[in-house]
């Protein structure tokens, strides 16, 4: 999909360059609020979306689609949104990095604007879980403040907008079980299987959260 903006501008282009990089020229006359590009990986193809204030979306595109990911973002962050890759080398580099077993924390910043309330509360509380450890959904919703809605924090994980770094998947049932993930199932026990989690560990490996 090429947003609105992006189409005036690469018509605006010299022929001679039919698929010039816009994202330059539009950053600098401030035109530029989202930037975008993919990335494949061993979970699929995924679309990462920043803003100057950092990470604001990572989405599972054969979960999502490209296009409905690009209008949400549009009208939820702004209109003025490009493809524009080398904006996203970083995020991209530590994705890759922690693929291939060589990366066990991200670095790049976030902007939340995505999320709100009880549900922005949780997935803080989320991003602060350290590689190879879970915690339940009982815990993150006293982390976030109401000890007896694990259902909304369940919800909350549901609708990360930035999973895998925002680790959502590190969350379990009280009992061990997985339970939920968007994206499917598998992508979870992918996502556990490369931080080592092969069912031996509890859910409360992770004290650093309050206990319900």
């Amino acid at each position: 999909m090429m947003t609105e903006l992006e189409h005036d501008l690469r018509r605006l282009a010299p022929v001679s360059d039919p698929l010039p990089d816009v994202s330059e020229p539009a950053a600098a006359a401030q035109l530029l609020d989202v930037a975008y590009a993919t990335l494949d990986s061993p979970l699929g193809r995924l679309l990462l979306a920043t803003t100057p204030t950092g990470l604001a979306r990572l989405a599972y595109l054969d979960y999502e689609g490209e296009d409905a990911v690009l209008e949400h973002l549009a009208t939820t962050l702004s209109p003025r949104i490009l493809a524009a890759p080398r904006r996203l080398d970083e995020p991209r580099r530590e994705l890759d990095e922690y693929f291939a077993g060589a990366r066990r924390s991200f670095e790049v910043p976030l902007d939340w604007r995505l999320t709100r309330g009880f549900a922005r509360r949780v997935l803080q509380a989320t991003a602060k879980i350290p590689f190879g450890a879970t915690a339940t959904y009982k815990q993150m919703a006293a982390e976030a403040g109401s000890p007896r809605a694990s259902r909304a924090a369940g919800n909350a994980l549901g609708s990360n907008p930035i999973p895998i770094v925002v680790p959502c998947h590190r969350i379990l049932h009280s009992g061990g079980g997985l339970g939920g993930y968007t994206g499917g199932i598998e992508r979870k026990r992918l996502l556990l299987g490369v931080e080592g989690y092969g069912g031996l560990k509890r859910p409360e490996a992770y004290s650093g959260l309050k206990q319900p």
